[in-house]
This record gives C-alpha cells, structure tokens and sequence, in this order.
C-alpha cells in the first residue's frame, strides 16, 4: 500500500505524536511511505527523520493506494481536487480545532491506518463544484469540496446577482453575496449564511444567500447535474469569487459558470462514523450548553 501524507506547518505540540506515526509507518513492510515535500521539510524543522527519497512534489502527483492528511479541514480542502483527479481515497487527521471531515484525532493515526488496511472502513463519494468558465473562458481545474461563494470586495455597496440554472432565470440574488455549496460544504459557509444542513451523501447542490436584501429570499437545493451562470453586478469596480476560501478578484459584471465536477473525492470514515453521530459530535447537538 503507497501513502501518501501532506499537512500543514502548525503542528509543533504534536511533534511526539506525528514522530510516532512516521515511525509506526516505516516499520511496517507492506506499507510505502510517501510525504509530500512541503511538510517533510517541515517535519526535519521539528527535528523529525524524514528520508528523502520519501518526498513528492504536490504538483506532480500522480496517485497513491491512500492519501493521509494530517490537519484541519484545511489542509483537506486544499488537497481535496488534486486527490480527486487521480482517485485517491483520503482520511483526515485531525491536528486542528473542528476537524469536521477527519476520522479521528492524531493519536488515533496509527490505529485508523490500519483499520483502512485491513478494509474496516466506510467510504464516502462527496461531490465536487467546478468552476466551469469566467466570462465565456473555460478555467483550468478550478474545483472545491465546500462551496464556491460570490462576495462583496472591499465595498459596502450591494451586489446583484441574476441566476439561471440550466439556462432558466431563477432569481437575481440582492445583499452581500451568494453561496454555492456541496452538501460537504453545507456545513461550512453555508450553514453560517443560515442554508440548511445535509447529508453528504445527497446527490444535490445548494444557493444560499449572504444577507438578501429581501425577507422571502431563502436557500434552495436543486439538482447536482445543474448548470448555474451568474452574472455578478455592483456599483464597486471589483467583486470577489471564492472556492474553498481561495479568492480571486474579477471586474464587476462578471459572468461564471459553476457545476458539479467530473469526479468525486473519496472520504474514508471509521464504521462507527455516521451523519448523526458527526453532528453530536462536531456540532454539540444534544449537548447540555447551560
């Protein structure tokens, strides 16, 4: 079994955790480690052994038998449409605060990697969003897990948003932006806009609303093979396009295409891991918050 581990560089109190990990991975013969080249030169900066010729380039990746990402949903997001394109299924570890898509903390690490060996796991399929085009100009493997999010950029003006799904006008979209979310993602932005909460296994896509500036404008679920154009209007010169948190800045009057993406990431899961028991756990439901 090849795997694969990327992470991020906020790790210094888990120094003896992750030298545990990398060590268990070594000693085990039917495993071969890979480490991506960013966070092996982090782990030798927190005096960890990482050889060499372990490393890989996250640009020139190709594929492994498992990804292991070692973080937060960050570091998953950020990983999540270059191990898709090549059909690689990851599990999360959580070294962060929420850890909404990971199977468990660091000191489960070793015990979840060998559980997913020997084939006791769940596995997910989460559907993508892909940035189809900008303006009629097809974009190149723009994709997110979460949402891709029309806001306001550095202005206090409103913005209007004409909406078509499957070439039908929906709606023109009025306030501070618009969240375009995976049912992955709807626990993300879109649920801090007040869209709903869905199971990630439910093949639908949701518009929700930043602060519409009319009260009978609420989320939507429509179909994941939709087509949704929008066009992106405001006084202000510049509007902002996000997916996954990552922006970039556009002229105003912008129009983007958005879909579902060609492939879907898969998301290894404990069995015990179910849609509830995450919200009980990750969300508090049910907890005594007097």
């Amino acid at each position: 079994m090849d795997i694969a581990l990327f992470g991020n560089s906020y790790q210094e109190k888990y120094k003896d955790q992750l030298s545990d990990l990398l060590a268990f991975l070594q000693k085990k013969n039917d495993f071969t480690l890979m480490v991506e080249r960013d966070f092996a030169r982090y782990l030798r900066s927190l005096g960890i052994g990482v050889n060499q010729e372990w490393e890989f380039d996250r640009d020139t990746f190709t594929g492994a038998s498992l990804a292991v990402s070692i973080g937060g949903d960050g570091t998953m997001l950020r990983n999540a449409a270059r191990l898709a394109a090549h059909d690689t299924p990851v599990v999360g570890i959580n070294s962060g605060h929420l850890g909404y898509l990971t199977a468990g903390r660091i000191n489960e690490a070793s015990n979840i990697i060998e559980s997913i060996a020997r084939g006791e796991c769940r596995r997910e399929q989460r559907t993508m969003l892909q940035l189809l085009e900008i303006d009629g100009k097809p974009c190149d493997n723009v994709v997110a897990l979460n949402e891709i999010a029309i806001l306001r950029q550095d202005t206090t003006s409103m913005i209007s948003i004409p909406t078509t799904i499957n070439g039908t006008m929906l709606t023109t979209y009025k306030g501070d932006g618009l969240v375009i979310s995976t049912p992955t993602g709807s626990t993300a932005y879109n649920m801090s806009v007040g869209g709903p909460i869905i199971n990630p296994s439910t093949s639908c896509l949701v518009l929700s609303p930043i602060s519409p500036h009319s009260l009978t404008m609420r989320p939507i679920v429509v179909n994941e093979d939709s087509l949704i154009e929008v066009t992106i209007n405001t006084r202000a010169k510049w509007i902002q396009v996000s997916v996954d948190g990552m922006a970039m800045t556009l002229p105003s009057g912008t129009t983007v295409k958005i879909a579902r993406a060609p492939y879907r990431l898969t998301v290894l899961q404990k069995n015990e891991h179910n849609f509830a028991s995450t919200l009980r756990e990750k969300l508090l439901w049910g907890a005594d918050q007097r």
